[in-house]
């Protein structure tokens, strides 16, 4: 309208009041004074100013200024409200583009059923060892369609799929917030403003422990995430034992009837002194597996029945939780005594440099206390992650038969947390329910 205007196709616009027409004084005095100049008159029905008036401009200036900071007044309240809201429990979503829920008839989240299987079919293919591009190429070829209705899945999709911990029942408010009121415009929350975790506030549609192991294997899988392309079960699973890096997937004779797939530590030759240990054919690690994994089948009773003994002590959080719900009282004694010496500076004159020297001691203290907050939650989540893997781990020993014939990879990617290669051609295999067999390497499928 306004660009008719501009265009000599208007002359008068008719305006309810001023906050309708722009967001802030500086917009509306502009755009006034625009229309203006091309003789377009507006008129503000409320405010009962017309612009082409001698005085509107300084009237519209007061007004505007009145009206923006109304709209920052409204939008602080509203804000407080749903934060108020969120402290009690009460919150509300996107429902539209939710995979595997919809709004219930009361509001909460409600599953659906036939969108919940592909969500547990993300999860258990990455706890299988695949990577998200894998999975988002697997369901791309599979035709299931993305949250958004597309036929691509992205990366990104996947990742905030496997991390959103609405998934296992809770819900965790205020991930963003609106960082101003005028343009709109959303902002991660950092830390800028409070955020409130609802537990079991809605169904689950992964097991809370499935979940937690899923974010471990995340933060393992992390560290190397820019180096490693996942195009094999192998790729961050073997562990050079002289520098501790992941060994890569090299080829040699890739253009012959020879060719073949080995092994070697990726900073081998990037070091000064070279890394003493060994080059693996891919047939002999293979091979390696199969052997480890059957010794353990050997013992496979007596393996079931002593894990079984250890699931509950590891089910057993409540000795953590009780040092968790202690650390979060002395967390919240240590912020609101900052928040009274706050408000204390601003009723009172006191000394700037103490009072700088004090706040700086109670902030450090907050911060040791958020630390320690950190580091028990982080426990918590080790021992349920451990517990998940060793119960996976006895469920793939109940379906084995008496031994292993061949490499499986799917019982590889369930099974192993990672193999090391020593120089003396020994490997050390580590199970997710952290039994360790170290095999040496047959001589016959040994290369160096």
């Amino acid at each position: 309208m306004v660009a008719d205007a501009l265009d000599g196709k208007i002359d008068l616009i008719l305006t309810k009041s001023i906050s309708r027409f722009a967001r802030n004084t500086v917009d509306t005095l502009t755009t006034v004074r625009k229309l203006k100049e091309r003789n377009v008159e507006v008129y503000f029905e409320k405010e009962n100013i017309y612009t082409l008036d001698a005085k509107g401009e300084v009237m519209i200036t007061i007004m505007s200024s009145l009206a923006q900071e109304e709209s920052r007044s409204i939008s602080e309240n509203i804000t407080w409200g749903k934060r108020r809201s969120m402290e009690e429990g009460k919150f509300s979503l996107a429902y539209k583009h939710f995979l595997g829920y919809k709004k219930g008839e009361d509001g909460i989240l409600e599953i659906v059923e036939d969108e919940a299987k592909i969500v547990r079919k993300i999860y258990q293919l990455f706890l299988e060892g695949q990577t998200v591009r894998m999975i988002a190429d697997h369901l791309t070829k599979q035709g299931i369609p993305t949250p958004m209705g597309k036929e691509k899945w992205s990366v990104s999709t996947i990742m905030s799929i496997l991390q959103n911990e609405k998934y296992k029942g809770d819900a965790l408010l205020q991930k963003t917030y609106v960082a101003d009121f005028l343009t709109k415009r959303v902002k991660k929350n950092c830390g800028e403003i409070p955020q409130y975790y609802i537990k079991d506030s809605h169904p689950a549609i992964i097991d809370p422990a499935t979940f937690d192991l899923v974010q471990k294997e995340i933060e393992r899988r992390r560290p190397e995430r820019h180096k490693l392309h996942r195009s094999s079960p192998f790729t961050a699973k073997v562990i050079c034992g002289d520098c501790g890096g992941y060994y890569g997937r090299k080829v040699w004779h890739s253009n012959s009837k020879h060719r073949k797939y080995i092994w070697r530590c990726n900073q081998k030759y990037e070091e000064k002194t070279a890394c003493s240990t060994p080059n693996l054919d891919e047939a002999a690690l293979k091979a390696a597996f199969v052997e480890a994994f059957n010794r353990m089948l050997g013992d496979k009773e007596q393996y079931i029945a002593r894990f079984e003994e250890m699931l509950p002590l590891l089910a057993d959080t409540s000795k953590l939780e009780r040092q968790l719900a202690e650390a979060q009282n002395k967390h919240s004694h240590l912020m609101n005594n900052l928040r009274l010496y706050m408000e204390e500076n601003t009723r009172q004159i006191q000394d700037q440099e103490e009072y700088n020297r004090r706040f700086s001691e109670l902030d450090t203290e907050c911060k040791k206390a958020e630390e320690e907050i950190g580091a028990i939650q982080k426990e918590i989540l080790e021992q349920s992650g451990r517990k998940e893997q060793i119960r996976r781990c006895l469920d793939e020993l109940r379906e084995c038969g008496d031994i292993l014939d061949e490499f499986d990879d799917d019982l590889w990617s369930s099974m192993v947390e990672f193999v090391t290669v020593y120089a003396d051609e020994k490997l050390e295999f580590l199970f997710r329910d952290g039994t360790r067999i170290p095999i040496q390497m047959p001589k016959n499928k040994k290369k160096k």
